[in-house]
């Protein structure tokens, strides 16, 4: 499939700005935030107006703030309360603190507390939240500093000359399968600016391109992944506090997949609920909504859920690789920050903190860029000192090795984990090695045993991907070209289908990769009006010529109090 976004030479209105940052996400509105704020003190105490906070545009895919922003989510608010010293008191929408925490080790029909909750799951002075509002009050934040947040536009290129990038182009609108304008056509924009903030979330499209296109992951690990599913249920009172917090491991996920669920209950009797799967797994089978749906049919969570009602849904890929696996994150004229660079810590799964503060330091350096007028490389490797010093080295140098000891199961992972915990992080060596999910993979000749039959959901406590799709909100319009470049479907037709059984139908959370049969012979269906934009397709198809790319800007999932 070709990608026809630009069917024609096109006049395109160019508009310039100091920075411009792409994703309204934690990391790119505490950018913006703090890069006002500091703007504004500058022009107080100097009074000197060419630095301005109009001049800062923060553009997002999504139609609305937040509605793209998925997390499980357990906030550690350092990151915020250098951002908001007063958060509580300045209205942050903090659903509940955590009261209490358990750690559960679950067999197929039971529960094993464990007698202490392992340290990098303790989260008393944390909060429950719903990391959408957290978005959407961060963004009335920015607003409110005079930044300029634009929804609806995704990142379609980046603007690159003489090895400098000098910003970014928006996507077209009204642009039909066929790659035909309509009559509502709308030329994207482009965006010039002195320097570039990606702040995409996970496996950006314009961050996977940056990237390659200056081998900022030389020398580095690749960047692994897991894939989080997730739903809110209303339950009846009582069933479960607000504020507890219960992490568990073992089923639904065999001792070859690194993960494990979470149970979090927040007010107004709802509860967050998840299942973490590592992206590295070697049977092409496994399906990581179906393991979720088994998750809640132990008994454990099936007495918290029975006779509630499922209220939301939603999946996103997670950035698991640790401190090894973060690339460059500066070049002539752009910055990386918050997961589309790999901060997060994969020990205690929480990101949205190293987000804010990752935002927050490239704040700090790109005002340093437009106070001298130097946004070139030499200035913006400040950006990278600047972690180097922070907490958030600290914190990530710690759990360095932590993810990679999981690649070959959980029992060997359990063991370096504890190794790696008595010496600081580093285990049996300081750096472990890993290798991309998708080479984990074995071929079908290779696992034993026949496939199991299809799960058969119950339509009440267990669903299918189509009705949890329905949950997470997804719309696009339909008439768009295809956002899932699937480069050699005859790949798919033939040689996938004998080495591997087409994963694709089994790793996507949203039906979106459906094998047909026609005249006796397999062939590839996209509904990519299903798509919740978690990129997995583009992490563990076993041949990478899945691509993902954003739809027309303001379709996807509509993530509403997630």
């Amino acid at each position: 499939m070709v990608n026809m976004r630009s069917p024609e030479q096109t006049e395109r209105e160019r508009l310039e700005a100091d920075v411009v940052i792409v994703g309204a996400g934690p990391a790119g509105l505490a950018c913006a935030i703090r890069l006002a704020e500091l703007i504004k003190q500058h022009r107080e105490k100097s009074g000197n107006p060419e630095l301005s906070e109009e001049n800062i545009y923060v553009i997002e895919k999504a139609d609305e703030l937040g509605m793209h922003s998925l997390s499980g989510a357990i906030l550690d608010p350092k990151g915020l309360r250098e951002l908001v010293p007063d958060f509580e008191k300045e209205g942050a929408p903090l659903d509940t603190p955590v009261q209490k925490d358990a750690a559960y080790f679950f067999t197929k029909n039971s529960a094993i507390r464990f007698p202490l909750t392992p340290p990098p799951l303790r989260n008393h002075g944390n909060y429950v939240v719903s990391l959408a509002r957290l978005v959407q009050w961060l963004g009335q934040r920015a607003e409110k500093a005079g930044v300029n947040v634009f929804t609806g536009f995704a990142g379609s290129a980046l603007l690159t000359e003489n090895g400098r990038v000098v910003g970014i182009q928006t996507d077209d609108k009204g642009i039909d399968k066929r790659g035909n304008r309509k009559a509502n056509f709308q030329p994207g924009y482009e965006l010039r600016a002195k320097a570039t903030v990606l702040a995409e979330g996970p496996r950006g499209s314009l961050t996977k391109e940056l990237v390659r296109q200056f081998n900022l992951d030389d020398g580095r690990n690749p960047q692994v992944y897991a894939i989080g599913v997730k739903e809110i249920w209303e339950v009846p009172a009582g069933r479960i506090q607000p504020g507890t917090v219960w992490h568990t491991m073992g089923y639904p996920l065999g001792a070859e997949i690194y993960g494990g669920g979470w149970i979090y209950g927040m007010q107004n009797n709802r509860v967050s609920l998840g299942l973490v799967s590592g992206l590295h797994y070697a049977d092409p089978r496994f399906d990581p909504h179906v393991a979720f749906q088994k998750y809640k049919l132990h008994p454990f969570v099936r007495r918290i859920l029975e006779g509630g009602k499922l209220v939301r849904y939603g999946a996103k890929a997670i950035p698991e690789g640790g401190y090894w696996a973060i690339p460059k994150t500066y070049v002539d004229g752009a910055l990386i920050v918050g997961d589309s660079a790999g901060f997060l810590d994969s020990q205690r799964l929480k990101g949205i903190h190293m987000a804010l503060k990752t935002g927050r330091l490239a704040a700090e350096t790109l005002f340093e860029a437009l106070r001298t007028g130097d946004s070139s490389e030499r200035t913006l490797q400040q950006f990278a000192a600047k972690v180097e010093r922070s907490w958030v080295k600290s914190e990530l140098w710690k759990v360095r090795n932590f993810h990679q000891g999981f690649e070959h199961g959980l029992w060997w992972g359990l063991v370096h984990a504890a190794l790696q915990f008595l010496t600081g992080g580093r285990g049996l060596r300081n750096r472990y090695r890993s290798r991309p999910g998708h080479e984990h993979y074995k071929q079908l000749k290779e696992l034993r045993g026949s496939q199991p039959p299809p799960f058969q959901p119950d339509g009440k406590l267990t669903v299918d991907k189509v009705t949890d799709v329905y949950h997470s909100g997804t719309r696009h319009e339909e008439d768009q070209p295809v956002h899932l470049l699937v480069h050699d479907t005859n790949i798919c037709s033939d040689r996938c289908t004998l080495e591997y059984g087409n994963p694709c139908q089994y790793f996507c959370p949203a039906a979106v990769y459906e094998i047909v049969t026609e005249g006796g012979k397999n062939r590839l269906k996209l509904n990519p009006s299903n798509c919740v934009h978690c990129k997995t397709c583009d992490i563990m198809d076993p041949y990478e010529i899945i691509t993902w790319v954003p739809p027309e800007g303001g379709g996807g999932p509509h993530y509403e109090g997630m």
